[in-house]
């Protein structure tokens, strides 16, 4: 069989080559500054110069998880939960371009990444522990998805239109974009539609993974208008709309999950000015998520949850340089309303419903200050300091969810104030050959709407119905990051490590004196706070361009979590690897790529994780761009898990496989 795949790859390389324009970025991830990593994605006419990325048209799942930082928990092929720095989305702020917005699934089906797509984004800016403070509180860093703006261009009006193609053999994926874009001296407009539909996948031993497919489209309009040369406006509107979508690792799947996004906002710049950048923006945006399992055979019960958010806000953002000061502020607020519900159906028709409040019509204010200050002593050596201060209120506006809480907490209020400060301060010292970083920070954050104030949420991953719990402790963290970067011509290396021990560390805890709800499961955790735990992080990348042509990169990182106590903490990562060899030559470019895992020993029993075997997946890709006329025509091809390797990772819901052999081809036809 390997045979006929080494033939196939041969011929893929023959019929599909990637070029390589003379201006293209130097690479698709830059590292810009200490513990901050910017995943370029890019416009349409340069997807083929994202040399990591094999796929111009793959997900925004697929890019995330090509992070050194980033890993994905999948539940099944669609819209995979971010971590960073193995912390799950509760101690982690994900934005879209500053917007502050949040899911309206109790179970995490709907992750902030879920609503946008690659069409709307230029690049996602990844920023590790307190260094991602500047659009809201944090623990383990920050995701801000930057969306895709076109500019003015000095001609009399510029217009560039485009469609892409995508095919995945695997899962039967099909997508569709198309483009419309307009630019003229004091105006431009960006239009974009992309559609998506798979079916079922096949892992690694060609069996199919039911109830993994799902449909899905997205709508975005940016515009900007100049009011001078100082001065501009912009607006942005986003629909995103999923259905049919399966989750084979939970028991239920989501009939829609739908988000409409929209903001307005002042742009001033002036070089000469004490405060020489200004930005404004108002936003809004609004979620609507189903959960049903009306196509689950063998349910004892047919549960409907449905939930909505809905976010309003507002931030100012400003930057002030002054001698060898370069201060920047952001002083930001938003509004969120998270409402979700469950109705049970019993078998006998004759029986009366039951409904309950999962997340009780929570509201949620808040409203922060962020500074920071970059100093430049001399040539070699720079200081940041930053700090945010926040003050966040909650409310519970449903009377009766109010009354369900107080069932175990009989004296909550309805409402509770917290103040959340946090800071962090940087060295940066560069010679010739060395930049040596070294930072520290403190941060707190609130209890995220599930862990403050849920009510029987079940989780599939240990089995356990979970109650939120409005009496916890702030969450803290004292971090302390350093990196080393070497350079010399051609070899680049980079050693860094972060350690985090956070105080009153939110999770569940079993009370054996609550009953399940969920008929099955092992018992009732309620939300409470761990002492100490401890969490390091360390990774080695090491590149070296052996010639113009042929360039070797490759990462390794370690992970560690535990309790103080020594019990390991849940989805921490074990040791992974990844290498990639580059080859371009004039129109020609290759990649070949491995990626793997080693063993899974130091897996949490206690909140249902297992071990998991090792694994090495081996990918390629190749594609060609040329020209017609002034319009472009990209072709890309590849195959990913080329021996059909079955295996599943750390991350993996229930050990869900992965998905096994898949060929793509994608096609981009840009007209200028």
């Amino acid at each position: 069989m390997k045979h006929y795949i080494i033939l196939l790859l041969l011929g893929l390389f023959s019929l599909t080559i990637q070029s390589q324009e003379n201006n293209e970025k130097k690479d698709t991830i830059e590292t810009h500054t200490f513990l901050n990593e910017v995943i370029v994605i890019g416009k349409r006419d340069n997807k083929i110069n994202n040399k990591k990325y094999a796929k111009p048209l793959a997900n925004l799942d697929d890019f995330l998880e090509k992070s050194a930082k980033i890993n994905m928990i999948k539940r099944g092929n669609y819209a995979w939960e971010p971590t960073l720095n193995n912390m799950i989305s509760d101690r982690i702020n994900v934005t879209i371009d500053g917007m502050q917005i949040f899911g309206a699934c109790t179970d995490k089906m709907d992750p902030i990444t879920s609503y946008v797509d690659i069409s709307n984004l230029e690049k996602v800016a990844v920023y590790s522990g307190q260094h991602g403070a500047e659009n809201g509180q944090t623990i383990g860093g920050s995701i801000d998805l930057k969306l895709d703006k076109n500019s003015f261009t000095n001609e009399f009006k510029k217009v560039v239109t485009g469609i892409d193609l995508g095919y995945e053999s695997n899962s039967n994926t099909k997508v569709i974009g198309v483009e419309a874009n307009y630019s003229s001296k004091n105006f431009y407009v960006n239009t974009d539609f992309i559609n998506r539909n798979a079916d079922n996948y096949v892992d690694g031993n060609n069996n199919e993974v039911l109830f993994s497919q799902y449909s899905k489209y997205n709508f975005s309009t940016i515009a900007g208008y100049k009011i001078s040369n100082k001065e501009k406006l912009g607006v942005t509107f986003i629909f995103d709309k999923a259905t049919d979508i399966g989750y084979p690792a939970l028991a239920m799947d989501v009939s829609l999950a739908k988000a409409t996004i929209a903001s307005i906002n002042y742009e001033y710049k002036n070089n000469n000015a004490l405060f020489n950048y200004i930005d404004a923006k108002l936003y809004a945006n609004s979620i609507k998520h189903v959960m049903d399992d009306t196509k689950r055979p063998n349910v004892s019960i047919h549960m409907d949850m449905p939930g909505w958010s809905d976010t309003y806000g507002f931030y100012v953002k400003s930057q002030l340089k002054k001698n060898k000061h370069r201060f920047s502020v952001n002083l930001n607020g938003h509004y969120n309303k998270s409402l979700a519900e469950m109705t049970m159906y019993p078998a006998n028709s004759n029986e009366k419903l039951m409904f309950m409040l999962t997340w009780p019509d929570v509201r949620t204010l808040y409203n922060g200050l962020f500074i920071s200050d970059n100093i430049t002593l001399n040539n070699q050596t720079s200081i940041q300091l930053s700090t945010r201060l926040g003050y966040q209120n909650n409310k519970i506006a449903s009377d009766f969810g109010l009354g369900s809480l107080q069932i175990f907490y009989p004296n909550l209020p309805p409402s509770k104030n917290r103040f959340l400060p946090s800071f962090s301060a940087q060295i940066i010292n560069k010679t010739q050959l060395f930049t040596v970083t070294t930072s520290l920070g403190y941060g707190e954050r609130a209890p995220s709407v599930s862990e403050g104030y849920g009510n029987y949420l079940y989780n599939s991953f240990d089995n356990f119905d979970y109650i939120g719990n409005p009496n916890l402790k702030n969450e803290k963290s004292l971090e302390f990051n350093s990196k080393i970067d070497f350079k010399n011509n051609d070899l680049t290396i980079g050693f860094e490590n972060s350690l985090f021990y956070i105080s009153d560390y939110i999770i569940g805890v079993i009370n054996p004196d609550i009953k399940p709800m969920v008929i099955g499961a092992d018992g009732v955790k309620v939300y409470s706070s761990l002492n100490n735990v401890l969490q390091f992080n360390s990774s080695l990348n090491l590149t070296y361009k052996f010639t113009k042509e042929l360039t070797f990169d490759s990462t390794v990182t370690y992970n560690y979590g535990k309790e103080i106590n020594g019990e390991n903490l849940p989805l921490i990562s074990p040791l992974t690897y990844n290498v990639n060899i580059d080859f371009t030559k004039n129109l020609f470019t290759s990649t070949f790529e491995v990626v793997g895992a080693g063993t899974q020993h130091n897996f949490s029993k206690n909140y249902g994780e297992d071990k998991t075997k090792s694994y090495t997946i081996f990918n390629i890709d190749a594609g060609y761009k040329f020209y017609i006329n002034n319009d472009s025509f990209i072709i890309k091809s590849g195959v990913e898990n080329i021996f059909n390797t079955y295996y599943s990772t750390y991350s993996d819901w229930q050990n869900i496989p992965r998905m096994g052999r898949n060929i793509f081809v994608n096609l981009s036809y840009i007209l200028k």
